[in-house]
């Protein structure tokens, strides 16, 4: 008789129907992750211990100790550090990804940003990665240009396929199992650099209690997780956008006021031009304008998070921020 596999016994755990499985604990998704990043793991296992977590939904507790596997894995440099870390792994197909523009001016701004994501998983998406070359931005390709980028432009970008390839691997299995696996879900939480300021972003509302959590449990001081535009951490200007917060280590939810009294109309098309367009003050957009203040807004209560100060005392000084950027940069 032939040995079980050492990875049999978390697919089991998993898979062992309704009233026989549970979710891992921390220790065991840590365990578990770290054979599949060391890949040791056989494809078909690989793929059924991604579905099943997706049936299931994925615990903050497993979500945690994933991170911990990839955290003791790739370790960045000491030296490499960032005030806030940014992910963006979903894409945008109905506007383009304003909230590029809410980093640079945080950048300009004095506050380093570190942002990672994936790109060309789903079709007809606009990934950021895509978009860095308008601003003459070139994401990182180690930890080194990581530290430079940080140093003298205050923002750095580097894609998953570099940060850990493995994952990428993973996030490119969409297209082949049908839907977004689990994976997704921990890229956003990795926070790499351990920044104080932790941004991301969810379609599903469900999610977005499971992402504050699992912030929580990384030690994270300051998170928001943002039911934004297209899964990304961008706050909708024309709706009523559901937040969830970690305020100086505590949970808080709540909805942050839309900065447009109705609906705009959407985009025909999208030109991602209308980015640096925008950022120039050579077109006006108002969708575009008001996600990016109504976004910066958000990010400064995190700065600031001794300030109660209130969403409309916050949109004034993300207005003052974003009419003060330097417009001739790009």
């Amino acid at each position: 008789m032939s040995q079980e596999h050492p990875f049999a016994p978390f697919v089991r755990i998993l898979g062992k129907g309704k009233k026989g499985s549970r979710s891992l604990t921390r220790e065991e998704a840590a365990e578990a992750m770290g054979m599949i990043l060391d890949d040791q793991v056989r494809p078909e296992q690989l793929g059924a211990f991604l579905m099943l977590l997706r049936v299931k939904e994925e615990a903050p507790e497993e979500l945690a100790g994933f991170a911990d596997a990839v955290k003791t894995r790739f370790v960045p440099p000491e030296q490499v550090c960032a005030r806030i870390d940014w992910s963006t792994y979903a894409g945008k197909k109905r506007h383009l990804p304003w909230f590029l523009l809410v980093a640079l001016v945080l950048a300009e701004s004095g506050y380093p940003v570190f942002m990672h994501g994936s790109r060309g998983h789903t079709a007809g998406r606009i990934y950021t990665e895509d978009m860095l070359r308008l601003f003459g931005i070139s994401p990182c390709r180690d930890w080194q240009q990581v530290q430079e980028a940080l140093v003298n432009e205050r923002f750095a970008f580097m894609s998953i396929d570099t940060l850990c390839p493995r994952l990428g691997e993973i996030i490119q299995l969409r297209n082949i199992l049908g839907l977004r696996s689990p994976v997704h879900t921990l890229c956003r939480m990795l926070n790499p650099l351990d920044a104080e300021i932790s941004i991301d972003g969810v379609f599903h509302p469900p999610y977005a209690p499971m992402h504050q959590r699992t912030a929580q449990l990384l030690n994270t001081r300051q998170a928001v997780t943002v039911r934004g535009d297209g899964g990304e951490a961008e706050v909708k200007p024309d709706t009523d956008c559901d937040l969830h917060w970690i305020i100086n280590g505590e949970l808080e939810d709540g909805v942050w006021p839309r900065l447009y009294p109705q609906r705009l109309v959407k985009d025909d098309q999208l030109d991602p031009q209308d980015l640096l367009k925008v950022w120039r003050g050579t077109l006006e957009h108002p969708y575009g304008e008001g996600a990016v203040i109504s976004t910066l807004a958000m990010v400064l209560r995190l700065l600031n998070p001794m300030q109660a100060a209130e969403p409309a005392e916050l949109v004034n000084r993300a207005r003052t921020l974003w009419e003060g950027r330097d417009r001739s940069r790009f």
